[in-house]
């Protein structure tokens, strides 16, 4: 069976997690909208119009085809609901697409849906506002304080996130933020509600945690894997250590039956106090599983388990505490 891995980037290592995960069974196929390093990994390699193209979806399924695939997973959050939405078009030619519900894709998507997700769950987040207006009002009758974070309410990594301190500083950075949106390709997504496309968050202060939760083809809940963040750069985790937490396990087991999404959770947490503020989450693939890939966990594999039609491996699954992983930057040449 070979699988198709869409808007790879940089990530370069997921790509050799796969070859070596399906390594037996077929071939890892790569696709971006621009040539990257992570393409010339991969076993095969094709450059695709850009996500919300029209033709987009279209020269997927024909690729599809061509090249005998039989499974698509997507690396980036803005192909998700594209692909959610298109999961019965690549039923109909034995595609398997490894992607959440298209509303479980919306949750993750929209900063100011996922903080609703979770005030309705149960679950603690931080004070989130949609409307500068009601923020203000907030801080004025002194309901929360600075500083407050401002974000881009689809966004990805760092883009168009400040942290105000101050009144002044909260006017100005917001206007910031809406230009960051216009001018990146936060606008696409942004476009369906230009006017309300920034959220205004409490600033969470506590020690900071990642969770890769992990759950079957069907939506069901299988590990859970804690790590404790150690370094943060651009908005995606350095440095990370696993860590053997019962607490941080049932939560991001909680979240698994609540959200039942497809495959991997990344989520970002904050221990305050004694409790577990959840932050974000991306359903896919996410910056902090190659920690957990270094402390023997192995998803990618368990994934190819399942797509024959086996259950995951529990070896696949576990995770050896107290690794510490750190990311590197290192230079390649790809012509």
């Amino acid at each position: 069976m070979n699988i198709l891995l869409t808007s790879v980037g940089r990530r370069s290592y997921l790509v050799s997690y796969f070859k070596e995960a399906f390594a037996e069974i077929g071939q890892v196929h790569a696709a971006n909208s621009t040539e990257t390093y992570a393409m010339s990994i991969a076993d095969k390699a094709v450059i695709t119009p850009l996500i919300y193209d029209k033709a987009y979806i279209k020269f997927l399924l024909s690729y599809c085809v061509e090249q005998n695939i039989g499974a698509i997973i997507s690396l980036f959050d803005i192909d998700l609901p594209i692909l959610a939405k298109n999961k019965s078009r690549f039923s109909e030619i034995g595609v398997k697409v490894i992607v959440s519900d298209h509303n479980v894709t919306q949750i993750c998507n929209d900063k100011w849906l996922t903080y609703l997700f979770l005030v309705e769950n149960g679950f603690f987040t931080p004070k989130t506002f949609l409307s500068i207006a009601e923020c203000k009002t907030e801080v004025e009758k002194e309901i929360i304080q600075f500083p407050l974070m401002i974000k881009p309410r689809w966004g990805m990594g760092s883009i168009g996130i400040y942290q105000a301190d101050d009144i002044n500083e909260l006017d100005i950075l917001y206007r910031k933020t809406k230009k960051n949106i216009i001018e990146s390709y936060l606008k696409y997504e942004s476009s369906f509600d230009l006017e309300n496309s920034i959220i205004l968050q409490e600033k969470l202060i506590g020690t900071e945690y990642g969770l890769d939760v992990f759950n079957n083809l069907n939506g069901n809940f299988l590990t859970c894997i804690p790590k404790i963040k150690l370094a943060m750069r651009a908005g995606e985790t350095d440095s990370a250590e696993i860590v053997d937490n019962s607490e941080l396990y049932n939560l991001g087991k909680n979240l698994s039956q609540k959200l039942k999404h497809i495959a991997n959770l990344d989520v970002d947490c904050f221990k305050i106090g004694d409790n577990y503020f959840v932050l974000e989450m991306n359903c896919r693939f996410g910056g902090q599983y190659p920690f957990c890939h270094l402390a023997g966990v192995n998803f990618p594999k368990a994934i190819m388990n399942m797509l024959v039609g086996n259950p995951a491996n529990k070896s696949f699954l576990k995770a050896k505490f107290g690794v510490i992983g750190v990311k590197d930057i290192i230079p390649v040449r790809i012509k």
